[in-house]
């Protein structure tokens, strides 16, 4: 049996009518950038997540960017963020000047909310000037935003919650991407939803803030293009790529309760196997599935044995972000090591997952790896 990692071929077979026409529709108009379909889109998305303002640029990169550009970080700021993510997120802050000070994770992959604290009290009491919190909703999982909220308030700090892998997940009947000061996602073809190129967005409610990004993701335009009145960037949507995610967020929601019936169907077959941790979804939470990340012992021997059997896995992530090289000027800012994300880098393994495996898939890789452990 050979399976994918990520099925993006039968997903495109299951709307494929649909995303030709919308397609075709886009080339009649001859509108290719942020034509109709992108306030259409940016609306509907607004709808979605609960949010006033929705906000469509080139990729989830720029959508962290032009967020905390709006919010005015100035070098040297500090920006607590997780030691646990693609590297897009601590790249962003070391790139418009600021420090990014990495706070630990417990075992939801996701920000450690005492671990938070401490630092913020840490950070509080010396002279750096201390500006926000950058969270992450890590493999489909919104972080405590409860307490991350909490916690930015009480201090006076702003929040962005990087909702990339996030799009989709929920606490309690509030979405990912509605927490914060501003959210961002990305629309990369492997996140939870994905167009046929890059894309991104960003949520706010705040109207200010919404209209300085308007005007920095294209080239810092006023009341017209030819009118500059900030430094901006060049980061709007294809229009073809809205006419895509149009199509896609119609399946969205049955996408997500299939996934989620995946990995319930993953935990029952593998929890309880010695060697084999499999992920936590706190009360009250549900996960877009963006992964499945199991923590395993014996990870490079399952793996091997794993793809000779036809189940393909990835690890995310080999490295904590305070162990990645191009951030290590950054060291001598930090606070402590990051224990339980250092930890989990040498164990995590994350399997197939998306809306369109099969029962037999699923049962196969399981029994797989019953079978290796047992």
């Amino acid at each position: 049996m050979k399976i994918n990692f990520i099925d993006l071929e039968r997903q495109q077979k299951e709307i494929e009518k649909e995303v030709n026409e919308a397609i075709s529709r886009v080339l009649k108009t001859g509108q290719y950038i942020m034509g109709q379909e992108c306030l259409d889109l940016e609306q509907q998305l607004s709808e979605y997540t609960g949010r006033k303002y929705c906000l469509l640029c080139a990729n989830g990169t720029d959508a962290i960017r032009l967020a905390l550009t709006a919010l005015k970080i100035k070098k040297d700021d500090l920006v607590i963020t997780t030691d646990f993510t693609f590297f897009a997120t601590s790249e962003v802050i070391a790139e418009l000047g600021a420090i990014p000070i990495f706070v630990d994770i417990d075992d939801t992959y996701n920000i450690c909310p005492l671990d938070l604290e401490k630092k913020i009290l840490t950070l509080k009491n010396s002279n750096k000037n201390l500006a926000g919190i950058l969270s992450v909703d890590l493999f489909g999982l919104p972080a405590n935003h409860n307490e991350i909220n909490r916690l930015a308030k009480e201090h006076e700090l702003w929040h962005v919650e990087d909702a990339a892998q996030g799009f989709g997940g929920k606490i309690d009947n509030n979405n990912a991407c509605s927490f914060g000061d501003i959210s961002t996602t990305s629309f990369f073809p492997a996140k939870p939803l994905g167009c046929y190129g890059d894309g991104g967005a960003i949520f706010t409610d705040n109207i200010e803030i919404a209209e300085h990004i308007k005007s920095l993701r294209v080239h810092g335009k006023g009341s017209h293009k030819y009118e500059n009145v900030n430094i901006g960037y060049n980061s709007r949507l294809d229009t073809i790529q809205a006419a895509i995610l149009l199509e896609k967020l119609k399946i969205f929601d049955k996408e997500v309760v299939k996934k989620n019936e995946v990995a319930a169907m993953y935990t029952s077959a593998l929890e309880g196997t010695k060697g084999v941790i499999v992920p936590k979804i706190p009360t009250g939470y549900t996960s877009s599935w963006a992964q499945y990340t199991l923590r395993v012992d014996r990870r490079e021997e399952l793996m091997a044995y794993l793809k000779s059997q036809g189940i393909p896995t990835t690890i995310y992530y080999p490295k904590t972000m305070s162990q990645t090289k191009a951030l290590a000027p950054f060291l001598k800012y930090q606070i402590g090591e990051s224990k339980s994300a250092i930890k989990f880098t040498n164990s995590v393994l994350s399997l197939p997952m998306h809306a369109y495996l099969t029962d037999e898939e699923v049962g196969y890789i399981c029994s797989k790896i019953s079978s290796f452990y047992n």
